[in-house]
């Protein structure tokens, strides 16, 4: 029998987000003029920044494609009513378990087959850190934001204890990482650039994956339900128990293989920081992109630009530190969250 499928409503930013995000805009140009530089040349600086050379536009890529991992990991969380802050440590879990595969295997066998198997290793790192959290909170009523954070903290401690201790480097224990892996472990690369043609396609099959699984499918449909009611939900028939842990899973999954493309296509080693921050900055992503899938490559896509280009802003601008970046993406955030709780507020009185 053919598979079904169905197309399942999704939501679109409304008037009262557009607004918050229009006044967002214009208070930060007024931030920006009030320390006296100009909104435009702070624009071009960061457009220079992300894309003024090859070598920008490869690590805007690079970022790019595990921010769009972690982001479309988040909208299945977000969508079942979970905040799944625990985001971070999948990714690093992913990290982990994928050095582990290189350690174990990178020497014995042919480095494309190693890599493969770093990536499963990734997944299934990540799957079984999301899992925990959703154990956590379907089976031991802990709430999935502090077993998240909590997780979060024990796996980026895994972290620095395997890179001061069991693996650290030769003779020297470094903050940079581990030992480097050998460039036959290294994912190929988009001529002398750092971005990677696999990354790029595994993120842009997460993106199909989930705008096809969430607007498509019952599966979308239910999971849907659960963030909306998850009494009522069990009531019509709908295992929440289940759709919540699978929305963990995917989530781990898609976080853990942005850790292990972190180590295979990023760094080549494992590091204390790998994660970056990009799965905190994957839940900024999915926020401002309210929940939807479809919204979360153009929204992502800004957030890697920023993120890369705000480095150049105090080699050019006297006035302008790279943490506006910073300012501008909580800005924006939380005019996104306003204008969805008017929006919101609006429909629940029917106007």
């Amino acid at each position: 029998m053919a598979a079904r499928t169905v197309r399942v409503p999704i939501s679109q930013p409304g008037v009262y987000q557009v607004g918050a995000l229009v006044a967002a805009v214009v208070f930060l140009a007024g931030l920006v003029l009030a320390v006296g530089e100009s909104p435009l040349q702070v624009f071009a600086a960061l457009l220079r920044g992300a894309f003024g050379t090859a070598d920008q536009i490869g690590r805007v890529v690079n970022t790019l494609t595990v921010l769009l991992l972690c982001a479309c990991g988040l909208v299945f969380t977000f969508n079942a009513g979970l905040y799944n802050l625990g985001i971070e440590g999948q990714l690093t879990l992913g990290a982990i378990a994928t050095t582990l595969a290189l350690r174990l295997f990178g020497e014995v066998l042919p480095g494309p087959v190693a890599i493969a198997l770093g990536l499963v290793f990734g997944i299934i790192g990540g799957v079984l850190w999301g899992v925990l959290a959703g154990a956590l909170k379907v089976y031991g009523r802990v709430s999935e934001i502090f077993a998240g954070l909590g997780l979060n903290f024990v796996a980026q401690g895994l972290a620095i204890y395997l890179v001061f201790g069991p693996w650290k480097r030769p003779g020297v224990a470094s903050t940079s990482g581990t030992e480097p892996f050998g460039e036959h472990l290294w994912l190929g690369t988009f001529g002398r650039t750092e971005a990677t043609p696999v990354s790029v396609l595994l993120a842009l099959a997460a993106v199909a994956m989930t705008i096809v699984l969430m607007s498509r499918t019952y599966f979308g449909l239910r999971l849907r339900a659960v963030g909306q009611n998850p009494r009522a939900a069990d009531i019509l028939g709908v295992p929440a128990t289940r759709q919540l842990l699978l929305a963990f899973a995917l989530c781990g999954a898609l976080a853990g293989l942005g850790g292990a493309l972190q180590v295979v296509g990023n760094f080549h080693r494992l590091t204390p920081t790998i994660s970056g921050g990009l799965g905190f900055l994957g839940l900024l992503v999915v926020m401002l992109a309210n929940f939807n899938a479809a919204w979360v490559v153009p929204v992502a896509v800004f957030f890697s630009a920023l993120s890369v280009g705000s480095l150049q802003l105090p080699l050019v601008l006297r006035q302008v530190d790279s943490s506006l970046a910073g300012v501008i993406q909580g800005v924006l955030v939380l005019a996104a969250l306003i204008g969805r709780g008017l929006r919101q507020e609006r429909a629940a009185h029917g106007d």
